[in-house]
């Protein structure tokens, strides 16, 4: 049997579940009230565990939003990844996989923008900060192997120009001028800064 099939000891399940039920909550208390407003002790309660449990998995809210937020960007990263491999262009395809990404992150903009502040001044050494990290790099992989499609862009530099794509989003999602424009105006306004720096 592979490591993979080997079904989970119960102690991994029972993990899991509360990890499950810590992100649920955190989640919806995050959306409803923004996680400024939100108490640890309030997730704790809503996730059916103690306090202390809770901080077995997260010891800060700014942890516990990276851990929620992780999550989500997770699942957009991957949806714009399958979408993009079916779009023929370029720029099309790069903007299948920053749209849910986009989407992901102005579900509920304070808490956007304070997961980026997290992700980017946060400590790298604390599990979840590295996660998010992780993701970012996974981004940025996947729209440098984007780039490489076209011939213009030499292969040494897809990578560094997915790093400048990957900011220049991240830039428009945590910019305070931003905080009330509308999504597909913002994503819009990312495209047309992308399609600037691409080869033309």
């Amino acid at each position: 049997m592979s490591p993979a099939s080997t079904p989970l000891s119960r102690r991994e399940r029972n993990k899991q579940e509360k990890l499950d039920r810590i992100i649920a909550a955190a989640t919806t208390l995050f959306a409803e009230h923004g996680v400024d407003e939100v108490t640890t002790q309030q997730i704790a309660d809503a996730a059916d565990i103690g306090t202390g449990t809770l901080f077995l998995y997260a010891k800060t809210k700014g942890e516990l939003l990276l851990l929620v937020q992780n999550a989500h960007y997770a699942q957009a990263l991957e949806q714009g990844i399958a979408a993009a491999e079916t779009e023929p262009d370029v720029l099309n395809a790069i903007m299948d996989i920053i749209r849910p990404i986009v989407a992901c992150n102005r579900v509920q903009v304070d808490n956007g923008r304070t997961y980026l502040r997290e992700m980017v001044f946060g400590d790298p050494a604390e599990p979840q900060h590295r996660a998010a990290l992780d993701i970012v790099s996974q981004t940025e992989t996947a729209i440098a192997t984007l780039l490489q499609r076209d011939a213009r862009t030499p292969i040494t530099d897809a990578p560094v120009l997915a790093h400048v794509i990957s900011a220049v989003m991240f830039l428009e999602l945590s910019a305070t001028a931003n905080i009330d424009t509308p999504e597909d105006e913002l994503t819009a306004r990312i495209r047309e800064e992308i399609r600037v720096l691409l080869p033309r």
